[in-house]
């Protein structure tokens, strides 16, 4: 059994090992944000509920359309369903999506007076809406460190830096919040995220070339990039 002092050493051993990582992606991905285009919130949770099993860059281009045609809480609300599912089609699970974003906005004009709430226990109430949207609107809406978001790259990076073992996002997210400083809950998703696209990919993961290779228990151990 391990002792009380042992855990509470190795509990900040993994803390200051993820704050080196923080930093690192920091300088690595100055830029990291979301790359939902919006211009509101309600822009971002609609962008939000779409990119579910979809690209962002896919998202955008639909929503460059859907947003001309559709600009209020009352245009989406009373908007034709098959409409909607014409213009979003292309992110896949169109029927849903679109169920969802009229609903969504027929709660909110209902519910929260046509605004986009600012809270997570309101937003999670909202069709279409789970914990990991909310995140999203909260953090890059509103501004709120509310959460961690956990998507597919968030989830995939984590487990290989052993900073969770998890496979539920809502459990990864709570060992993330156990390990992240709060002041960087809303960033720290978008450096994964960067950095998943840029190095750390799921089939053909770059650790040479991994700036936070020294701090990842995974690096060249199990993953390999092809000579």
């Amino acid at each position: 059994m391990t002792s009380p002092a042992k855990e509470k050493a190795a509990a900040n051993s993994l803390k200051q090992r993820t704050k080196k990582v923080i930093d690192i992606l920091l300088t690595t991905y100055p830029e990291a944000q979301t790359a939902l285009g919006h211009s509101s919130p309600l822009e971002l949770l609609i962008a939000t509920i779409l990119s579910a099993q979809c690209t962002d860059q896919r998202v955008n281009i639909v929503t460059k359309d859907l947003f001309q045609q559709f600009r209020t809480v009352q245009d989406y609300a009373s908007a034709d369903i098959k409409e909607v599912e014409r213009l979003v089609h292309s992110t896949g699970f169109y029927h849903a999506k679109a169920k969802n974003i009229i609903g969504c906005c027929k709660a909110l004009l209902k519910n929260y007076g046509g605004k986009v709430p600012d809270s997570l226990e309101e937003l999670i109430t909202l069709p279409g809406v789970g914990r990991k949207t909310a995140n999203v609107v909260l953090g890059s809406g509103f501004g709120k460190a509310v959460g961690i978001v956990v998507d597919t790259h968030v989830r995939r990076i984590s487990q290989r830096l052993q900073f969770t073992t998890e496979t539920n996002p809502e459990r990864i997210e709570q060992d993330l919040i156990g390990i992240v400083p709060q002041k960087y809950w809303i960033s720290f998703s978008h450096l994964l995220i960067f950095h998943g696209r840029a190095i750390c990919s799921a089939r053909k993961p770059a650790c040479p070339d991994c700036p936070i290779r020294r701090y990842c228990p995974s690096a060249d151990k199990v993953f390999h990039r092809p000579k």
